[in-house]
């Protein structure tokens, strides 16, 4: 993989709240630091992306009475996953792995924070209309190209696969840089619409 001036390696959500003891850990999240540490050193673009919250989301399982995480609800814009409460806004789980060694990362995308829209994508929130600006920062800057990593494969680097395709860039996801959720066959679920989608996977 030779990556030119027109590629951006795109870090998805490598925060406390999702590696080993956090909040809402992936299972095996960690193992994606060493490879995504020696994949951003043949990338001259990096951006990384982070989970930012506020106190009582919309997609935390305290904000419903009565309901635990993992079950679903219907919010005003569809079908929403409860999660655990995780990367809350200036809390030590919300911030980037201190082993992440991206130094030239010149772009940090904070999403998921208005009150009442989850945002797993790093372009569209998931109301799928409320853009983050991340595709306007790529045209500008010439980019046609995303590589993805990170976490998780079936939530935030899918849905920001696909929605890079969607926006009219390659994607390609850089599988052994990612870790999965894999919640009641999400997993399979993610790369059956990456794949549909015409997302790349390396």
């Amino acid at each position: 993989m030779r990556p030119t001036e027109t590629d951006l390696l795109l870090v998805v959500d490598v925060q406390a709240d999702f590696l080993p003891g956090g909040a809402l850990a992936v299972p095996d999240g960690d193992a994606v630091i060493a490879p995504i540490n020696a994949l951003a050193r043949r990338f001259s673009h990096v951006a990384l992306t982070q989970d930012w919250h506020p106190a009582g989301h919309a997609s935390f399982a305290t904000s419903h009475p009565g309901r635990q995480p993992f079950e679903t609800v219907r919010l005003p814009y569809g079908d929403q996953v409860l999660w655990p409460e995780h990367c809350v806004q200036g809390t030590p789980g919300a911030e980037l792995s201190p082993d992440l060694d991206l130094p030239h990362a010149q772009l940090v995308i904070r999403k998921g924070y208005r009150p009442g829209i989850d945002s797993y994508s790093a372009f569209r929130e998931a109301d799928r209309t409320t853009s983050t600006g991340l595709s306007g920062y790529l045209r500008e800057r010439g980019f046609t190209r995303v590589f993805l990593c990170g976490l998780a494969t079936d939530y935030c680097v899918g849905w920001s696969a696909i929605d890079a395709r969607d926006a009219g860039f390659q994607a390609v996801v850089v599988e052994d840089a990612c870790r999965a959720i894999d919640l009641g066959g999400s997993l399979a679920r993610a790369w059956s619409d990456m794949a549909a989608a015409g997302v790349e996977r390396v």
